[in-house]
């Protein structure tokens, strides 16, 4: 998997986890716990790429 391909899927991921933040927070039954983790992920994702990006 080449460096560009392989930065797309992460963004792809990052954005998806996104989504899934955004959902978790207005539902009014939602596991802190599980938006925490998914915000974590997100972080993750958003070191990751920003590591991998060309300066």
């Amino acid at each position: 998997m080449s460096l560009s391909s392989h930065l797309e899927e992460l963004k792809r991921k990052h954005e998806t986890l996104s989504d899934a933040v955004e959902k978790a927070q207005r539902s009014p039954g939602s596991d802190d716990l599980e938006v925490s983790r998914l915000k974590k992920e997100k972080l993750y994702l958003k070191e990751e790429i920003t590591r991998l990006t060309p300066a």
